[in-house]
């Protein structure tokens, strides 16, 4: 499905998503933290935390930090790679899967409310 957005209606839709996040009882991530779990469940596993670093283009500490969250809040978990035990490898949840469903469904919402304005 081809949707043709003005740029004033991308930002228009981003923020309406956005309120919503924020308006939403659930988890509130940064767009730094919500820019690594879309990472983790859109692209191709394995993710470990220095490749997560390296295709974001920040610091280990800082996906480090990101994780620290997410991990507690049950969107990622981590785990030691059992082949290389200084990997941590980075895994989806259902919890995280979840999330994102959801996040999906407010992003088409939003789109079929600008198509009908």
């Amino acid at each position: 499905m081809a949707v043709n957005f003005r740029p004033v209606q991308a930002l228009r839709l981003w923020h309406e998503v956005m309120v919503d996040l924020v308006r939403d009882e659930e988890v509130d991530l940064s767009a730094r933290q919500l820019a690594i779990l879309l990472t983790i469940y859109l692209e191709v596993p394995p993710h470990t935390v220095r490749g997560l670093a390296k295709r974001l283009n920040v610091t280990k500490p800082v996906i480090t930090r990101a994780l620290d969250t997410m991990g507690s809040l049950d969107l990622v978990s981590r785990r030691r790679d059992d082949l290389d035990r200084r990997n941590v490898i980075v895994q989806r949840t259902v919890k995280g899967t979840l999330f994102l469903d959801r996040l999906s469904d407010r992003i088409m919402a939003r789109i079929e409310m600008l198509k009908t304005a």
